[in-house]
């Protein structure tokens, strides 16, 4: 194996290219981010020629499927100064920006195998929640089970969101669900073998607002009531934590040092290798285009590589839910809503906690290799699948962020991207069987936090689905919940 570089900006080697071909990434989006090439300061202009040409000689990738690469804006490295020295108009509803789908062809990367005719379960969707809920399904034994992603491992909302994982939330069962997911991402190096960065450096909230103010202030009773030790914290004692801020226009602030961020490709990573260890059959680039349903249940699932017979569906697609759904005639209340994010050029490590303006939605942390990643919430974002990348986002975020850390303004940002929240009425997941198809389970709806609550959740629909005995989490947020009228409104959502 050749240690020759092949991305100089990151590092990468042929070797670390070749370890990934043999771990069974045979794309190039999944290789960029299994190595990291192409994150770096040249976003692959330098590189991804040559991983290309490795791919085709060691993975035997034919040349039409070596396209699939997208390119990140902006073109070049651009201060944060530049970008908040820009203008928008905040009356003005997002555009579409640049396209997401630059650079991809559509069905390149089919396998050419069908599916597995059968499976007991098949779960659609090959994010966080889906990989999580197969693994603890096999670590109970139940190893007969399908999971079908549409693309690669990480393409959807699991790989893109900041990896913050927070026990700071509004009502006891998220944080109940959330004080579990962090126990459980303590130990997963260990228990899984694989490194996912997880750091508890905390979650510091700042209020602008006498409202948000009164928000943090009852919420931290709440979690000081369930062993959560959060504080409030003047503007003065959040610098302490903190001493780079400005607190401009900050009332307060709400500090949990036990919240921490987590490297999300490896911690999916992690769920898929041990679940297919373990049996399960992970098919990727595979789109569900149908159901077969016979007497109020779903007989088949048909996908564009062949039908699998099955006992229970699980719906784990995240914001695509919906879409799927319908397809079984069932409709979601669910919408998908853009959430633009962005990296930095890594710095020496400063910043410790998760920072973010709870009234504007802004969110931003230093990541184990040192790059700021932030994002910002946009009230006008209109609903729908819409991942392209704006220049409005860049002036908003970089606005935002220099006014608490004026220092950063000459930090350049070295690429955007965007992943959709799958918001649902009241903020909360939408779970358990589908009225008049029980063998339909929904498992979404979590308006952006289901990557930090899918450890807890998962490990709980594990139990419920193979002891069939009864678990509230499972009653109380089913679909059904909306035409009864029953809400369960959760507030405390970034963004």
């Amino acid at each position: 194996m050749s240690k020759a570089l092949l991305c100089c900006c990151e590092d990468v080697t042929a070797s670390e290219v070749e370890h990934a071909i043999e771990k069974g990434y045979r794309d190039i989006e999944s290789v960029k981010r299994f190595t990291g090439f192409g994150t770096g300061m040249c976003q692959g202009k330098q590189c991804l020629t040559a991983v290309a040409r490795l791919l085709e000689s060691k993975a035997k990738t034919k040349p039409s499927q070596l396209m699939p690469f997208t390119p990140r804006p902006p073109l070049f490295p651009t201060e944060l100064s530049l970008w908040a020295s820009a203008s928008f108009d905040p009356a003005v509803a997002p555009g579409g920006g640049v396209p997401e789908s630059i650079g991809l062809t559509e069905n390149a990367l089919k396998p050419e195998a069908p599916v597995p005719s059968k499976a007991k379960i098949v779960i659609i969707g090959g994010g966080i929640l889906g990989l999580s809920l197969a693994w603890n399904l096999a670590q109970r034994g139940e190893t007969d089970i399908v999971v079908l992603e549409k693309g690669y491992l990480c393409a959807g909302a699991s790989g893109r969101n900041g990896g913050g994982v927070r026990m700071q939330w509004g009502t006891p069962t998220l944080i109940t669900l959330a004080q579990r997911s962090i126990e459980l991402m303590k130990r997963f190096a260990r228990d899984m073998g694989i490194n996912v960065w997880f750091r508890q450096g905390g979650y510091l909230f700042l209020a602008k607002s006498e409202a948000v103010v009164s928000k943090l202030e009852r919420a931290a009773q709440l979690h000081n009531k369930h062993g959560v030790p959060t504080q409030i914290l003047t503007p003065d004692a959040a610098r302490e934590v903190v001493p780079e801020l400005t607190m401009t226009g900050v009332k307060a602030a709400a500090w949990n040092p036990l919240d921490g961020v987590i490297f999300p490709w490896p911690f999916l990573w992690g769920y898929a290798t041990a679940a297919q260890k373990k049996g399960v059959k992970v098919e990727t680039f595979t789109k569900v285009i149908g159901f077969e349903q016979s007497q109020h249940r779903i007989k088949k699932v048909i996908t564009d590589r062949g039908d699998i017979e099955c006992e229970t569906v699980v719906l784990a697609g995240g914001a695509w839910s919906p879409a799927i759904a319908a397809l079984a005639g069932v409709d979601l209340p669910n919408e998908p809503h853009r959430h633009e994010i962005c990296s930095t050029e890594p710095l020496k490590p400063f910043l410790g906690p998760l920072v973010s303006v709870l009234d504007s939605g802004l969110y931003f942390s230093q990541s184990m290799r040192g790059e700021i990643v932030g994002g910002m919430g946009d009230a006008r974002e209109p609903a729908g699948m819409n991942l392209g990348s704006t220049q409005r986002f860049l002036t908003r975020y970089s606005q935002a962020l220099t006014e608490q850390m004026p220092q950063v303004g000459r930090v350049k940002i070295l690429r955007q991207w965007s992943g959709p929240y799958d918001v649902t009425p009241d903020n909360s997941p939408i779970l358990g069987r589908t009225p008049g198809l029980p063998n339909l389970i929904q498992l979404s709806g979590f308006v952006g936090h289901g990557f930090m609550m899918a450890p807890a959740v998962t490990e709980r629909m594990a139990a419920w689905m193979a002891t069939n005995e009864s678990d509230e989490l499972f009653e109380r947020f089913t679909l059904s919940r909306f035409e009864e009228g029953r809400m369960e409104r959760e507030d405390m959502i970034i963004g």
